[in-house]
């Protein structure tokens, strides 16, 4: 059976527990083992992360939560773990509930931005991707993203390894 681990910032959520055993259904339901970063034995800050990286590098594949989380882009523990499933070679299938570009989110959540030399800058003069990706550049370019929920990540990620019955 093919091992998926499931990054995001869900361990977080006030339903951390739902969610988690929500997805561990959905991926047994797809054809994959799911490894799960809230099966922790400890909360030991060091444990927990001796733990993930363990399950990502026996997991064949990662499913990543990559919407917005407490600001305009993605976890920063979710996009360490990306990039290191990235590193092992290991296929990483995102997903975002919305296809509103980097830029344009910078500019919802934290004010106008404007042309400067020829490129997007914050109120604060610093650059802003415009790329046109929902997520960074390094995200975008180094996995597949999916626009919807874990499920459409899932079938994505059954397609592109063939999974046995990918459900639709």
């Amino acid at each position: 059976m093919i091992s998926v681990y499931l990054a995001g910032p869900d361990v977080f959520y006030p339903d951390a527990d739902r969610l988690a055993k929500e997805h561990k259904a959905l991926c047994c339901r797809y054809g994959f083992e799911p490894l799960h970063p809230i099966d922790q034995p400890t909360l030991e800050a060091s444990h927990i992360f001796r733990t993930n990286i363990e399950l990502l590098k026996c997991s064949d594949a990662v499913v990543a939560n990559l919407n917005p989380f407490r600001g305009a882009e993605v976890d920063s523990g979710t996009a360490v773990e990306v990039g290191f499933a990235i590193a092992l070679g290991k296929p990483v299938v995102g997903y975002t509930a919305s296809m509103e570009c980097l830029r344009d989110r910078v500019g919802r959540l934290f004010g106008s931005f404007a042309v400067q030399d020829g490129a997007w800058r914050d109120g604060n003069g610093n650059l802003v991707e415009n790329f046109g990706h929902p997520v960074t550049l390094m995200l975008a370019e180094s996995c597949v993203i999916e626009i919807g929920g874990i499920e459409d990540a899932l079938k994505k990620l059954a397609t592109m390894l063939g999974v046995g019955h990918a459900i639709t």
